[in-house]
């Protein structure tokens, strides 16, 4: 049995946060989940929380997942974060690559964060 978790939805879309909620929490029902709206929040958030995972979406007003990301990771870089996103251009998958993200494409199911919440549930 793993310890419970510490996971952070990021996306400015309230149904998708929502829809990672609800997905964790089926899986997961004594894990803590907070949500940001953007990236600002999601730096906000992540610095009073410390995460074990954050599912981050790339399109987003002001700062956008990417770039929070890159500052997530160069302060924890140890954490876990994925991007979620609907953009699966090359580019896009090749930057997430080089900064040490995972990447799942949305739409969002229960199957995709099953698989992306593997990893935590394991050793």
């Amino acid at each position: 049995m793993t310890s419970p978790k510490t996971i952070l939805i990021v996306d400015d879309s309230r149904v998708s946060r929502m829809m990672a909620r609800n997905y964790i929490s089926l899986l997961h029902a004594d894990w803590t989940i907070e949500e940001a709206a953007s990236g600002e929040e999601a730096l906000l958030k992540a610095r009073s929380m410390t995460p074990d995972l954050i599912l981050m979406d790339v399109n987003m007003p002001g700062m956008g997942g990417m770039a929070a990301a890159e500052q997530l990771r160069q302060e924890w870089p140890a954490v876990a974060i994925s991007l979620l996103t609907a953009n699966v251009q090359t580019a896009t998958r090749e930057r997430a690559t080089a900064l040490g993200l995972g990447f799942v494409e949305k739409p969002i199911t229960e199957a995709r964060i099953a698989s992306l919440l593997a990893p935590l549930t394991e050793g």
